[in-house]
C-alpha cells in the first residue's frame, strides 16, 4: 500500500520520516551485526529482500493516491524482526520509486513506516507470542504474514485519513476500499509463505532452526 508522490503535505512527510528513522538506524546496525557474527545469514537476508521487492511490485489500483499489493514483509519479520524489515522495505521502496514510479521519494517516510515498521511490529509481537505458546508452525506463519500485510494497509488508511477530510469519516472510507483488495491478498500471501516455510524447514533446516526449532508436532 504505497502512497504516491505528492499526496501528502510536507509536514506529514517530515513527521513520518522522523518516526521511521530510528527503526532504520537500528536495522542497519542489526544487519551489520548479523553478517559479522554469522555470514550465512546473508542468504536469508537476500531472500527476505527479494520477497519484499517481488511481491510488493505487484501493484493494484486502489484509493486515489495509493495502491494495493502484497507486502512480502512477513518472512523478514519472522526471521529478523522489525528493524531489519524496515531497512529492507526502505531499499525496495527507493528502487520502486526511481525505477517503477511506484510510491514516491517525498512519501518515503510514510511508506516505510506503514510497510516496514507498523505492519512488521504488530506481526512480530504476534509471532513471538505464538512461538512462546507453542502454536503450530503453519498457523504461526500464516497469522504473522497476514498481520504484516493487513496492519500495513490499516496504517496507510490512517495516514491518508489524517491528511484528507474528517478523520473518522475518511478512515472508514479508506479502510472499506482497501479491504476489498487487501484482505484477499493477505490470505493468499499467508498461504504462500506457509507453504514456502514448510519447504524450507524440510530442505534447509540449518536456515530455519534458529526461528522454527523442529518439534514432533510440526513433523507429524
Amino acid at each position: 500500500m504505497h502512497i504516491m508522490e505528492g499526496y501528502l503535505d510536507p509536514w506529514w512527510c517530515l513527521l513520518w520520516t522522523m518516526l521511521s528513522a530510528p527503526f532504520l538506524v537500528y536495522g542497519f546496525y542489526t544487519i551489520r551485526r548479523l553478517i559479522r557474527e554469522d555470514p550465512a545469514q546473508k542468504t536469508l537476508l537476500a531472500l527476505s529482500g527479494a520477497f519484499i521487492f517481488v511481491l510488493s511490485s505487484f501493484k493494484l489500483p486502489s484509493v486515489t493516491g495509493s495502491s494495493s499489493h502484497p507486502t512480502g514483509t512477513g518472512f523478514s519479520t519472522m526471521f529478523f524482526g522489525v528493524g531489519v524489515t524496515a531497512v529492507m522495505s526502505f531499499i525496495v521502496l527507493i528502487f520502486q520509486a526511481l525505477l517503477l514510479a511506484h510510491g514516491g521519494l517525498t512519501t518515503m517516510g510514510a511508506n516505510v513506516f506503514s510497510m516496514g515498521v507498523a505492519g512488521p511490529f504488530v506481526a512480530y509481537m504476534a509471532f513471538k507470542t505464538m512461538s512462546k505458546a507453542g502454536v503450530r508452525t503453519p498457523i504461526t506463519v500464516f497469522t504473522t504474514v497476514f498481520l504484516a500485510g493487513i496492519i500495513t494497509y490499516m496504517t496507510t488508511a490512517v495516514q491518508l485519513a489524517l491528511a484528507y477530510g474528517t478523520f473518522s469519516e475518511s478512515l472508514v472510507s479508506f479502510l472499506s476500499v482497501f479491504a476489498v483488495t487487501q484482505i484477499p491478498l493477505g490470505i493468499v500471501e499467508g498461504i504462500l509463505f506457509t507453504i514456502f516455510v514448510d519447504y524450507l524447514q524440510r530442505a534447509r533446516p540449518d536456515l530455519t532452526d534458529r526461528v522454527f526449532p523442529r518439534r514432533v508436532t510440526d513433523e507429524s
